[in-house]
């Protein structure tokens, strides 16, 4: 009843999709010129042979699949790749990281006319789905097709479990729709399981797989140079609520660590005015990267409000606490920072990232704090004792090490549930 009346809701609201789409293109959030690919519509031909199809969400998701594209590319060179992501800013990364036979189209917009017209022109062979970014009208639609459909590194969270208990047969219809469902972790396989999944297995987190945020060497080498050898740690992907506490923190060490910089990166960059204007409030020394604040000696705080810089951060440091994480939002993922020979700061609320922060934690590689009081108190203690951070950023690069093998292992489901489809097919044309 609910699937109907969602699909009934979306062949009726066209007008509604068409004004809600060029409202965001208005704002920045559609690429005027791919505003087509929005509706299913392309003028890109379909490459020659099977089609990998690959749907993420946004930019986490999507950097989270590149070495897994790469070996799926890599084990077949008839193969083409298609992926989808639903913003601008990951067509962008996308557009700039794919590998040779790999291309990037925007996910067409969940109404079964534009869903149609998408998989009547891309006639994919497979479908992977990345997380938990379902769109009723294309499972449904891909499944009705005979699309083999796989979930990789599926992610239940405790919020999103708790929602899907009040749609119990909207969430097993979709899943029942997947050949298999690849779990994050051992909580996801049972969630996804309870929530009706018929198949379901855990052989570990992609995201341990993601290569390192980029950093341009010459900015690198420019920030090296002018902080020098002054104390600094980094507070990355900020939310609201954290920049204030952040600030804080800095001015309690500024006297006990001589020269300390603190380095601030909010998840959204447009937010930087603002934290800025919170921060100057406080009576800290300041500097905004997107104004082109100079970076002097007298900087206490450097608010780095740029897009696709964080890398460059955690370059710079070794000590990095992990936003989104003092406020009850779900954390950040701390394999960016852990991957970067960073020591590890979070606050209690990692529920984005419970078994990775949980392990991380067992491993002696992370640092969990609750309040402001003691984020001073482990950024103290790290700034003091250099020896104790080389033994924790050992203990992160040995936790990574330990989850090498997963690309292989997921590339191996994927590339067995293909060849069968492929000569069911051959078989089925004979």
């Amino acid at each position: 009843m609910m699937l109907s009346l969602y699909r009934l809701t979306t062949i009726l609201s066209a007008p509604l999709i068409h004004f809600f789409l060029n409202q965001r293109k208005a704002r920045g959030k559609e690429d005027p010129a791919r505003f087509d690919e929005r509706f299913g519509k392309t003028d890109r031909p379909r490459p020659s042979g099977p089609l990998y199809w690959l749907h993420a969400a946004s930019v986490g998701e999507s950097l989270s699949l590149l070495p897994l594209i790469d070996v799926l590319l890599a084990d077949r060179p008839n193969c083409h790749l298609l992926m989808t992501t639903g913003t601008v800013t990951s067509a962008k990364l996308m557009q700039e990281r794919l590998p040779d036979r790999a291309f990037h189209q925007f996910i067409p917009v969940d109404r079964p006319s534009y869903v149609k017209r998408f998989l009547d022109h891309w006639r994919p062979d497979i479908s992977l789905w990345a997380e938990s970014d379902f769109w009723p009208n294309m499972i449904i639609e891909t499944q009705l097709r005979g699309i083999p459909m796989i979930l990789v590194n599926g992610r239940i969270s405790p919020n999103s479990f708790a929602g899907w208990q009040r749609a119990r047969k909207v969430i097993k219809t979709l899943l029942q729709g997947f050949t298999l469902c690849l779990g994050q972790s051992d909580e996801d396989v049972d969630r996804l399981n309870q929530l009706g999944s018929r198949n379901t297995k855990n052989l570990g987190n992609l995201k341990f797989a993601a290569p390192a945020l980029p950093a341009d060497d010459q900015e690198l080498a420019a920030l090296n140079s002018t902080i020098g050898d002054r104390p600094c740690w980094l507070a990355a992907s900020t939310h609201p609520g954290e920049e204030e506490i952040i600030a804080e923190v800095h001015k309690q060490l500024k006297d006990s660590h001589s020269g300390l910089l603190t380095v601030i990166v909010p998840r959204h960059p447009a937010r930087g005015e603002d934290i800025a204007e919170a921060l100057q409030r406080m009576d800290v020394n300041l500097a905004v990267r997107s104004k082109n604040n100079p970076l002097t000696t007298e900087t206490g705080i450097y608010i780095a409000d740029t897009m696709g810089e964080l890398g460059l951060f955690f370059r710079l440091t070794d000590i990095a606490f992990m936003g989104k994480s003092l406020v009850p939002l779900g954390g950040q993922n701390p394999l960016e920072a852990l991957r970067l020979e960073c020591v590890v700061i979070h606050g209690l609320h990692m529920a984005n990232f419970q078994w990775m922060s949980e392990q991380m934690h067992e491993s002696g590689c992370s640092i969990q704090v609750s309040n402001a009081a003691e984020l001073g108190d482990a950024v103290s203690d790290l700034l003091t004792d250099a020896s104790k951070r080389d033994q924790i950023i050992r203990q992160g690069s040995a936790f990574i090490d330990s989850q090498s093998q997963v690309t292989e292992r997921v590339a191996h489901e994927i590339e067995t549930i293909l060849d069968h489809h492929l000569a069911a097919s051959e078989n089925a044309a004979a």
